[in-house]
């Protein structure tokens, strides 16, 4: 999953910049225009200087935000900083923070099961936590002549990405959409050709919001058994934009990037565009496993089931991975400092990446978990 990815990416830099390592590079420091009021940030800057993270692709534009913000709130306040993020997918970021080769973690789901085990030893014993940190919405985007407007839901979108509906003028559709000159014309899905966490979450909610219409279950590949194929978020959106008739789940930067319609969803209390608004109300209806200060798992179904009005409900959430306790000093501060920016000042922005801010609810749980990091 990638809410935005750009063509150039991070490379070596000096004291004071993000490092990413992946093709190509492109420095980005806190004079890159961020602007920040470092006289009110909570942030410390104590700790060691120099923190290393990996993971979740989807977090890339997110953690330059918070990388160039920390490193201005920092040299405001006499320290120099250095913050290291290589965004190898969820899964290679739980690997390495298993393995203690960084500090923290970025993955698109929560890491649990057997991981979680191997994770508490890492952490001398204590638990790893999960704090949701990176949020952004999936947009349904379509092509579809002289359709400015269309309206679907979780049943309509199971039925079009499983095969069961397969005409734009299906009664199913013109149901959701009075007054729409809808087309007798063939819908032709295109989906991730790779594994993906927009895919799994995508699924995801279908299973919660389908009324039982999808039935193939969920996980980062595709399984709906039809469509055309198309590699990353990027491949996806272009393909829809070069294929009339066509439909595709693809993060909300990417729809807008390729001018694509997006389709309002209707959850049962009337059809929501998506907004930076419509996708934060879903957010602030969140739940998580734990009400409890610390691991911030979300119940996801709080989410993708949301019947609220007003609220878009597909929207993924992407965390940071981190030990409760059992760093040394030095790391502990440092990374309690990092994320209290990140949490914080760092959200300031990131609508313009493709991202929506933390909602004061979440935010607020956040800080208080962030806090309690021994």
């Amino acid at each position: 999953m990638n809410f935005k990815r750009n063509a150039a990416v991070f490379g070596a830099v000096a004291v004071g910049a993000m490092t990413l390592a992946a093709c190509g590079s492109d420095n980005n420091s806190a004079s890159s225009g961020t602007s920040v009021n470092s006289a009110a940030s909570t942030a410390t800057c104590e700790g060691k200087d120099s923190l290393s993270a990996a993971g979740s692709s989807a977090q890339k534009n997110a953690m330059d935000n918070f990388v160039a913000t920390y490193i201005s709130v920092c040299k405001d306040k006499g320290t120099d900083v250095k913050i290291a993020y290589n965004p190898t997918g969820s899964g290679d970021g739980r690997t390495q923070f298993i393995a203690k080769q960084v500090d923290f973690a970025g993955s698109d789901s929560a890491i649990k099961g057997d991981q979680a085990v191997a994770a508490k030893e890492r952490c001398a014993g204590n638990d790893a936590w999960n704090l949701p940190l990176v949020f952004g919405p999936v947009a349904i985007a379509y092509n579809l002549d002289g359709v400015d407007t269309l309206t679907l839901n979780g049943e309509v979108i199971a039925k079009i990405f499983s095969g069961g509906i397969t005409k734009w003028n299906d009664p199913a559709i013109a149901a959701l959409n009075d007054g729409v000159a809808l087309p007798d014309e063939a819908i032709t899905p295109i989906v991730r050709s790779d594994s993906s966490g927009t895919t799994d979450n995508f699924q995801q909610y279908l299973t919660v919001a389908s009324n039982g219409a999808w039935t193939k279950g969920a996980g980062s590949d595709f399984v709906g058994g039809v469509g055309e194929g198309a590699k990353g978020s990027a491949g996806v959106s272009q393909a829809v934009a070069g294929a009339p008739g066509s439909i595709t789940y693809v993060e909300k930067s990417f729809a807008d990037q390729n001018n694509l319609s997006v389709a309002q969803i209707d959850s049962g209390a009337g059809a929501v565009e998506l907004t930076d608004e419509s996708a934060a109300k879903a957010i602030e209806g969140a739940t998580f496993k734990s009400e409890a200060v610390g691991d911030m798992t979300l119940n996801l179904d709080s989410i993708f089931g949301t019947k609220e009005a007003g609220a878009y409900p597909i929207v993924l959430a992407t965390y940071e991975i981190v030990c409760s306790k059992g760093y040394d000093a030095d790391t502990s501060a440092a990374v309690k400092s990092f994320l209290t920016s990140a949490a914080n000042e760092g959200q300031d922005g990131l609508a313009e990446q493709g991202y929506v801010g933390l909602p004061g609810t979440v935010q607020d749980k956040l800080n208080a978990s962030i806090a309690a990091i021994g």
